[in-house]
């Protein structure tokens, strides 16, 4: 409970401010400066602000730490759950249809008993953590084989800071009701292993199907939340390409207005397919997780933040820019 009140905070934390700078009062105009100047980076952010900077390719660094964390998590979680969920073998498609259909997953993994529904939600947050990973390791082939970052980009040290935290919160934050049973669990699995060693530690057959059969038997929004997840995930790679391909070389260090997919209708097309990635978790997560919500509030928040700039910089940039195109929410702003 502490972690959830720790990372509750950390989402808090990060979403107030946004917030109170979006209000629009000509007394807040000193504050909405001052947090939209730490936000700042890449094409919005002034060539001659060097001071507290970071080049915009140091981005990469989010990357590598959220999916070597991610990893660490995923497995480290998905172990603990072998281990303590009940597992079901059901190898034949006609055995799972009948459980369904008779009502026996339902028993096993959505009773009304509080220890079926801890296993259940462990599974559920294996199941998130997964998503998280295909984020992640998207975001970093991305970061190294799609961007080309001008040597001028520059971001401010405070927004370096926050995309570490950031990175290192959120796949925390989808697990985080048993990250610490899962801490005593590999805890105690390390200590087991230097006591007793090697030769003599209990290793029984690695079994795939009960890795992998209880993720099946979750409930029908968590596999809605998964197609929502899926299709931002999808279009952020593609508005990503886009991206990139407005600079083909390292030498084009100019920017161009991107076309296509998304960018047809807002600005900021990657930072929509980003709130849809999240929102796909809130929904997989069954709206029941405080701290994922705030997740993904400081997402959206964070993210409408850059897409207003960007969308005022494209517009100051470019006499030709489409003037039909919205910030990030399609027909809404």
């Amino acid at each position: 409970m502490i972690l959830d009140y720790v990372l509750c905070a950390v989402w808090i934390a990060g979403i107030l401010p946004i917030l109170i700078a979006f209000i629009p009062s000509s007394k807040l105009n000193a504050f909405h400066s001052f947090v939209l100047g730490l936000a700042k980076r890449g094409k919005i952010m002034q060539s001659s602000s060097q001071r507290f900077t970071v080049p915009q390719k140091y981005f990469c660094h989010f990357y590598i730490l959220a999916a070597i964390w991610t990893t660490i998590l995923l497995v480290s979680t998905w172990m603990y759950a072998y281990r303590t969920a009940p597992r079901v073998y059901e190898p034949l498609l006609y055995s799972r249809i009948a459980s369904h259909l008779t009502g026996l997953s339902h028993e096993l993994w959505y009773g009304s008993s509080s220890p079926r529904k801890n296993k259940y939600m462990i599974w559920r947050s294996v199941f998130l953590l997964l998503l998280m990973e295909a984020q992640v390791l998207r975001r970093l082939f991305e970061s190294i084989y799609l961007f080309k970052y001008s040597p001028s980009a520059r971001m401010h040290i405070f927004g370096y800071l926050t995309g570490l935290i950031f990175y290192t919160a959120a796949p925390l934050s989808l697990c985080s009701k048993y990250a610490p049973e899962v801490f005593h669990f590999v805890t105690n699995l390390g200590a087991e292993f230097v006591v007793k060693g090697k030769d003599r530690m209990k290793f029984t057959e690695y079994d795939v199907w009960g890795h992998v059969d209880p993720l099946f038997l979750l409930k029908w929004y968590v596999w809605l939340g998964a197609a929502v997840f899926s299709f931002g995930w999808f279009h952020q790679y593609v508005c990503h390409a886009i991206l990139g391909s407005l600079r083909e070389n390292d030498e084009q260090y100019d920017y161009a207005i991107p076309h296509g997919d998304w960018f047809d209708y807002v600005s900021s097309a990657h930072y929509l397919a980003e709130i849809v990635i999240y929102g796909g978790l809130v929904i997989a997560s069954g709206f029941s997780d405080v701290t994922i919500l705030l997740l993904f509030g400081f997402v959206v928040a964070n993210l409408s933040l850059a897409a207003a700039e960007t969308h005022k910089w494209y517009l100051h940039k470019f006499d030709n820019y489409p003037k039909n195109r919205y910030v990030i929410i399609p027909f809404i702003y």
